[in-house]
């Protein structure tokens, strides 16, 4: 009778896994290959007094779950005005995490190293996200004295309510490529992100108050093109730098959602809004041109349908003006499940949205902002991202301008039986520089006689950064194929190597 119920048990097993397969295949098949990133933001105040027991407990809470929802890259905010959410040689400590600019956290810790290890150890990415020119914020009404401001107060200009380093001085673009090279330097972290913040939002009367820099560098030349060449020149010298340092971290940059209008501009998005070339000074499409950047993530947070900034025209002008750059998408949560879709009133508009994302040339992926909003699940925007768009796992997309040489495959790929059960083991393949050296392993699972197709994701049945995996032992009555691949540091995979067995 018990030899009977195994059997069953073992015939229910295949048909599930055969209904489980059929259904995969009969929807449309995820990337293999995409960008699926949150941000975690610090200059809302969030973390500020929260102490390290608690922030560690709603951080590891928000990545657990980011981890179940397909997240495999996390921006985390670790410099919000000047400042550092990790110790610094060159900056105080931020107000955002101690509540008091330069007073360092007690107890004693590192969240940038700590949000490092999480991140690494679900298989996502960490970039470091700094704000380069903020130096001061509405609320911020003491500044520490390891402030930069206080070494060189007259690179600064005060704007309404903030006060920025003077995007106009040399010396402050050496000083912010330092700051994010130190971080580099000290941190394995995966990339350096920036956000919108270049040249300050403009208010109304109110000019920029940079006649010191410009009469100093500016040379007679138009004010508009030389605070542009500014900003360009401050994105090269970083990119260049980081590379020099680490040359595997990736530098990308978040801008607003509107290059320009077409009033402005005949190659410009039928909208009518702020613009990031003549307002913010931010030359976004030279960035992507000149390859400065290597991803480009606009923030097209408006909903289908905004008069002024429709988002369905914007996401079809930037893949049409995407360039040479992976160009993901900044999706905003909350407004996404707050407006109908014009098609479909019954529904919000996450699906139109993800069709467009999915379907246009240029676009390897997307970016929510903001990471706690995906956690707290409105309009079921996480379910939805965990039972649909990422249902199975994906690795980042391919940057071959800065490696494109795949890893040996792993060596010596073995099961070997244990009083625990079956492990599968396998060898770090041999490499020749750092570039090369295997960073993680892709672990693929198929039924025996089912084609080994390693473009299909629904088949990756882990990604690991150990060179081991337990299986599950069920009488060994089913006959799997195993394939494992090596991946390096950009994700460019190796062959496979397979070993069959019975569990």
């Amino acid at each position: 009778m018990e030899k009977f119920s195994y059997i069953c048990d073992i015939m229910r097993y295949k048909m599930l896994f055969l209904l489980l397969f059929m259904a995969v295949t009969m929807t449309a098949q995820n990337p293999k290959r995409e960008f699926r990133g949150a941000w975690i933001q610090s200059v809302n105040g969030q973390f500020q007094g929260m102490g390290r027991d608690r922030m560690q407990q709603v951080l590891t809470s928000q990545l657990d779950d980011l981890q179940k929802d397909g997240i495999n890259a996390i921006f985390f905010q670790v410099r919000c005005e000047g400042d550092a959410l990790y110790p610094s040689d060159l900056e105080p400590w931020s107000r955002y995490l101690t509540g008091q600019q330069g007073l360092p956290p007690n107890p004693y810790w590192d969240p940038l190293r700590w949000m490092i290890e999480q991140c690494h150890a679900r298989q996502m990415e960490l970039h470091a996200w700094i704000n380069p020119y903020r130096a001061k914020t509405k609320g911020t009404t003491a500044m520490a004295n390891t402030h930069e401001y206080f070494r060189n107060p007259n690179h600064f200009f005060n704007y309404g309510d903030l006060m920025l380093f003077d995007p106009g001085f040399p010396e402050n673009r050496d000083y912010i490529c330092k700051v994010a090279c130190d971080i580099v330097r000290r941190y394995d972290v995966d990339g350096i992100h920036i956000d919108d913040y270049f040249y300050p939002y403009p208010q109304a009367g109110l000019p920029i108050p940079d006649d010191t820099s410009y009469a100093m560098y500016g040379g007679g030349a138009d004010r508009a093109g030389w605070r542009r060449q500014n900003v360009n020149k401050f994105i090269a010298q970083m990119s260049y730098q980081i590379r020099e340092v680490k040359p595997w971290v990736k530098f990308g940059v978040s801008p607003f959602g509107i290059y320009r209008n077409k009033k402005n501009d005949p190659n410009g998005s039928a909208t009518n809004g702020l613009q990031n070339y003549d307002d913010l000074y931010a030359d976004v499409l030279e960035w992507v041109r000149q390859g400065w950047v290597d991803y480009n993530i606009p923030q097209i947070y408006w909903e289908i349908g905004n008069k002024a900034a429709d988002y369905e025209t914007l996401i079809h002008w930037w893949s049409q003006n995407a360039g040479i750059r992976p160009l993901y998408i900044g999706q905003d949560v909350m407004r996404t499940v707050k407006f109908p879709d014009p098609e479909n009133p019954s529904s919000h508009q996450m699906h139109r949205k993800y069709e467009l994302q999915r379907s246009l040339p240029g676009i390897y992926g997307s970016c929510q902002w903001y990471a706690a909003a995906v956690c707290e699940n409105p309009g079921n925007y996480q379910t939805v991202l965990r039972n649909q768009y990422h249902n199975t796992p994906a690795l980042q997309p391919m940057m071959p301008w800065i490696d494109d040489r795949a890893p040996g495959k792993p060596r010596k790929v073995a099961v070997v039986w244990t009083t625990d059960g079956p492990i599968l083991f396998w060898t770090a393949p041999k490499s020749k520089s750092v570039m090369d050296e295997a960073h993680s392993y892709v672990v693929y699972r198929f039924l025996k006689g089912e084609r080994i197709d390693l473009d299909d994701p629904s088949h990756i049945f882990c990604i690991t950064k150990q060179t081991s995996l337990p299986l599950e032992y069920r009488g060994g009555q089913v006959p799997y194929v195993y394939v494992v691949t090596a991946l390096d540091r950009l994700q460019n995979e190796s062959k496979g190597v397979k070993k069959k067995v019975k569990l």
